[in-house]
């Protein structure tokens, strides 16, 4: 068995990616495709998920009480983000669709690039695919958007998005 190196961002996404799959056939080379990464990448990303008990043994399931745990708890510490410059782009985090109702900002976030043009404060995505991605999979980009919320917000503002996220993550849409 190989030596545990740690997570990357790329891990979070393909998990997320297994999730937004559910009730449908997929293989690893559907994940590489559409979020962008080389199977093996994906192959990498599914081991160290399994090594760290976020994924079954089998490499189909994802342990969602354990990855909602680590989205929620650890997340904003390992891969944390700073809003940044006003840019164009796709909404994320508290401005998604899930999330802008809850909310008044004086800014919308947004992940640079992307078709949406909105105009915001620019969040670094998880990776570099992500806007593109999730133009293609609305699911996953409710899943990524959810995670940015808790990537950005305040701990005051943590219930509302753990419990869309929560809903997001366990439903079989």
């Amino acid at each position: 068995m190989k030596e545990h190196k740690g997570m990357r961002p790329q891990d979070v996404i393909v998990m997320l990616k297994m999730i937004s799959f559910s009730g449908r056939d997929w293989y690893f080379k559907d994940i590489a495709r559409e979020i962008q990464l080389s199977n093996s990448e994906v192959s990498e990303s599914v081991y160290r998920s399994m090594q760290a008990g976020l994924i079954e043994k089998n490499k189909r399931e994802v342990a969602r009480d354990r990855l909602l745990e680590f989205l929620v708890y650890g997340l904003r510490y390992v891969y944390p983000v700073e809003p940044g410059r006003l840019t164009r782009g796709m909404p994320t985090a508290h401005s998604c669709e899930l999330l802008k109702d809850e909310f008044v900002l004086d800014l919308p976030y947004v992940w640079p690039g992307g078709s949406a043009g909105v105009k915001g404060a620019s969040v670094n995505p998880l990776y570099h695919t992500v806007p593109r991605a999730c133009e293609q999979d609305p699911r996953l980009y409710n899943l990524l958007a959810l995670t940015d919320a808790i990537r950005v917000g305040n701990p005051q503002e943590k219930k509302p998005v753990v419990e869309k996220l929560a809903s997001e993550t366990y439903s079989n849409a």
